[in-house]
């Protein structure tokens, strides 16, 4: 449905062409928030074009072996390492995709804004030639005194 991710899981055999650019076009006109598989996409170049969240392990070879029908909608799956159920929430970026668990999802939300706002405030601060000793990790407590002021300053 809208908004919703489809999560595949391949046995994380990234020679499993788990979806190609016809499908993954179709779940973008849909309206669903992104794709992943611990297998590999076939016509990985024309879905990276698509602009929309498509996450696999590699590109897999050309074959019309795939089969696309789903075994079971909205029950527990694993993808890569990672237990996937319904509800969760799934983030994805180049640098990866995680899953989190829905009943965790507020309290890692508020640690990663609250990380976020700390990581700005040392790039600023190394940006502008501090060293790391003490401010990253924050282990001198002028660091921390520091941090309070940018973020009263900021309004962060």
């Amino acid at each position: 449905p809208p908004g919703a991710v489809l999560v595949m899981d391949s046995r994380k055999d990234a020679r499993a062409a788990s979806a190609g650019a016809i499908l993954v076009t179709r779940l973008m006109k849909r309206g669903v928030a992104g794709v992943i598989t611990d297998g590999g996409f076939r016509d990985s170049a024309e879905i990276a074009k698509l602009g929309f969240p498509a996450f696999h392990h590699r590109p897999s070879a050309p074959t019309n072996l795939t089969l696309h029908q789903a075994i079971e909608i909205n029950g527990p799956i694993g993808c890569g390492d990672a237990p996937v159920f319904p509800g969760d929430v799934i983030l994805g970026d180049s640098d990866g995709v995680i899953v989190i668990p829905a009943h965790l999802a507020d309290e890692i939300a508020n640690e990663a804004f609250e990380m976020t706002a700390f990581e700005d405030f040392v790039t600023e601060q190394v940006n502008a030639g501090r060293s790391i000793l003490g401010l990253y990790p924050a282990t001198d407590e002028q660091a921390l005194v520091d941090f309070a002021e940018w973020r009263k300053a900021t309004g962060r």
